[in-house]
């Protein structure tokens, strides 16, 4: 092998580690956000994270925006 060939292996390893990593991070991150805030769902905004994020993207935004929206228990009902 030739310094190049070296040189391209090492930088496709890297590229592929970084995706990872950008992966894992993106797929924590509602549930990480959702159990700091006091989320009354953090576990199920935590499956929906990972679950849209492996099942498509399109709807991990939303997922992102119910980890910041709390509803507390008997309030917003009408009356």
């Amino acid at each position: 092998m030739r310094l190049i060939d070296i040189f391209a292996w090492t930088a496709l390893i890297v590229l592929i580690a970084t995706l990872v990593a950008i992966f894992v991070a993106l797929g924590m991150m509602p549930g990480r956000i959702a159990r700091k805030r006091g989320h009354p769902w953090a576990q199920a905004v935590t499956v929906g994270g990972w679950a849209t994020l492996i099942c498509g993207f399109v709807f991990w935004p939303l997922v992102q925006i119910w980890a910041y929206v709390d509803i507390p228990g008997g309030q917003g009902t009408c009356r």
